[in-house]
């Protein structure tokens, strides 16, 4: 980001792996809401509960604001991984922020004409 602007984050997003009562307490204190997939950690009644509860959304189709933000991490992760795996994002062999920032950009854009190249009949 140039020009000295500030980014304001108001979620956290992190997979099951992260479920711990002290990463929850922490995220709402610095004052984001912490959204991190539940992990049932072999507790049978815990995981039937959430499976009812995911079965009761689909009953009166109300999505999950909580899913849809994670699917929406998902996404972005996913395109991370290409970049990394596929346009140059993992190991980049220069020095300083304009050069990096070039290359990781270069990088992007090859990877939407990429993607532009796949959905065009």
């Amino acid at each position: 980001m140039t020009g000295g602007g500030r980014v304001t984050c108001f979620h956290e997003l992190m997979d099951a792996a992260h479920d711990a009562p002290e990463i929850h307490q922490h995220g709402g204190q610095s004052g984001h809401v912490p959204i991190i997939d539940v992990n049932p950690r072999h507790d049978r009644a815990l995981g039937e509960l959430k499976e009812m509860e995911t079965r009761a959304r689909a009953n009166v189709n109300i999505p999950d604001p909580k899913a849809t933000r994670y699917n929406n991490r998902s996404t972005v992760e996913r395109v991370n991984a290409r970049l990394k795996d596929g346009f140059g994002g993992r190991h980049v062999r220069v020095r300083g922020h304009a050069k990096v920032f070039a290359h990781i950009m270069f990088g992007i854009l090859a990877l939407a004409i990429d993607q532009l190249r796949r959905h065009m009949p």
